[in-house]
């Protein structure tokens, strides 16, 4: 028998935490049809002899929900294996929403998540006004890997609200609306429901965003619609009131399918387990996302993350080449290094989360605490921005630093991750485009966390990234190998495997730059029986499609 595609002779990690194995895999249109010794050619062949093949991995927290509109392929999430992506976290999307309200989104997606307003607005074709009109949208896309959504907080509470949604508490008849709302959206295909009450995330006029302070009542009744349509609660909390958002977060998993929410090593593993433990005994479905390495902003001389000053903010007006020149004039340099130094004790601080990512072209993410670059420019008798400039001079400007943001300790975000409810992501694909990126968060955990540090068995480390985050999402049909299910599957080589240094483009609408980074060592990406990636590269071919929630 002739299959459309056979996976010959890798080992098979399959996602459900057993050992691996060696099998040939065939696949028949977009599902698996056969896992074994596999008779006959295929119209397709990839040879996977000395490499692992394991499901396509999940992403559960991405805000793509604008780059889909011009970037089809899905970059950089595509390039790391990702073959479901959901969107729509943190409580901010683009449905449902009047005509009217499309300028206020488009907005506080840009002061929240760094994406540009204007890209925005003319990148998208805003031909929606429900939820499920917005899936519509993307399906007509035809995006390159699966993507699914969660409608959220912001949008759903402008809808209903308007001005007021911002600052004000809803009437008993709004928390009706807005909870069947939401149940309509999830109806209507959204997977789930996304809140954010973190302050900090704000609105172009500096006040937080809509839902940040409702009522906990609120929740409960969102919650409740949204579990009648079989859907998810997904909650970004500041957990300054610890133990109200954890009884908040349990009421949702009671209601809904099951709570999804976002956490640090820095909010403390013990308290957080001890409370999680306690839901999972209930029988509830709760899990965690949080990024697997230290999470933060990347700077250097291609971007605009860097000091600011009058000098520096001259600097940023000039391209690469300009920049370059610039800093080797040894007046500018000298101007520039006054200026910060005139800002006292702060900058040095500041550089006390900041490590430079190496020459090579892996980045390099783990270095000891110890290495950060005040230390380092105490050890060369310098200033920390002095040893900026030498390594940015020394790179020909293209020297990169990550700032540890949270989970700046990686043996505390070790215990965090190896705990039966944090699950590795949260690389926050299509957000905060030209100050950071996280995409690469798969290849990071295969590369450093399984293969580099020995934390995860490989079996482990594969389950982690697709049959846990399917269950979350309730997709039943993926997430694992088997016979019967859709065919989402990588090909990769475990020895090579491992992200390479980010790069600024300028690629988004209108030439606004954003952060890429590639990989290296993946073989093949295969979603829905379509080869999307071949030996690193994007094919050019569109296997995705929109997932949406059973209930619709």
């Amino acid at each position: 028998m002739s299959h459309d595609l056979v996976i010959r002779g890798g080992t098979v990690v399959d996602g459900t935490g057993t050992e691996p194995f060696s099998a040939d895999i065939a696949i028949d249109g977009d599902q698996i049809a056969a896992i074994g010794q596999v008779a006959g050619k295929g119209k397709q062949e990839i040879d996977a002899d000395g490499l692992k093949v394991s499901p396509g991995f999940i992403d559960l927290h991405t805000h793509l929900d604008a780059q889909i509109g011009w970037d089809r392929k899905v970059t950089s999430v595509s390039w790391h294996g990702v073959t479901t992506a959901l969107f729509g976290n943190c409580g901010v999307t683009f449905a449902p929403c009047k005509a009217s309200d499309r300028e206020f989104l488009a907005g506080m997606m840009e002061t929240v998540e760094d994406i540009p307003k204007k890209a925005i607005l003319h990148g998208l074709p805003w031909n929606w006004e429900s939820y499920g009109g917005y899936l519509d949208a993307l399906a007509a896309l035809g995006p390159a890997i699966n993507i699914c959504g969660l409608v959220g907080h912001c949008a759903t509470r402008f809808y209903v609200m308007g001005e007021r949604a911002v600052e004000e508490p809803a009437t008993d008849d709004e928390v009706r609306q807005i909870a069947e709302l939401a149940g309509q959206s999830v109806k209507e295909g959204a997977v789930g429901f996304s809140t954010n009450r973190f302050p900090p995330h704000r609105l172009p006029d500096g006040r937080s965003i809509p839902g940040t302070f409702a009522d906990r009542d609120e929740l409960r009744a969102v919650a409740k619609e949204v579990g009648k349509q079989g859907g998810i609660m997904q909650t970004v909390s500041d957990f300054s009131d610890f133990d109200a958002e954890m009884d908040l977060i349990a009421d949702e998993a009671r209601m809904a399918r099951g709570a999804l929410f976002s956490s640090a090593a820095e909010v403390g593993t013990e308290r957080m387990n001890e409370r999680v433990m306690a839901m999972r005994n209930e029988g509830l479905n709760v899990t965690s996302v949080t990024v697997p390495r230290s999470g933060g902003g990347v700077g250097g001389l291609s971007t605009d993350n860097f000091f600011r000053t009058e000098a520096w903010n001259e600097l940023r007006k000039l391209d690469l080449g300009g920049r370059v020149r610039a800093i080797r004039d040894p007046a500018t340099r000298e101007r520039l290094v006054a200026e910060v130094k005139a800002q006292g004790a702060a900058p040095v601080e500041g550089m006390k989360r900041w490590f430079y990512m190496g020459s090579d072209p892996r980045p390099c993410y783990t270095q000891d605490l110890s290495q950060n670059l005040a230390a380092l420019a105490e050890a060369a008798g310098e200033h920390p921005v002095e040893t900026w400039l030498r390594i940015s001079d020394e790179t020909d400007g293209k020297a990169l630093f990550h700032m540890r943001g949270f989970n700046v300790n990686l043996d505390a975000l070790a215990e965090l991750i190896t705990t039966d409810w944090a699950m590795p992501g949260l690389g926050d694909a299509g957000a905060h485009v030209s100050q950071m990126i996280d995409s690469g968060w798969s290849t990071f955990i295969l590369s450093h966390w399984h293969r580099d540090s020995g934390l995860y068995s490989l079996s482990e480390a594969v389950r982690r990234v697709s049959a846990v985050p399917a269950g979350v999402l309730g997709l039943d049909d993926r997430g694992t190998l088997a016979i019967g299910k859709r065919a989402d599957v990588n090909v990769f080589d475990i020895d090579r495997l491992e992200e390479r240094m980010p790069e600024i483009v300028h690629d988004f609408p209108f030439g606004a730059p954003r952060f890429i980074q590639r990989a290296a060592g993946y073989h093949a990406t295969v979603c829905n029986g379509t080869v999307v990636l071949r030996d690193d590269e994007l094919t050019g071919e569109y296997g995705g499609r929109v997932l949406r929630n059973g209930a619709a």
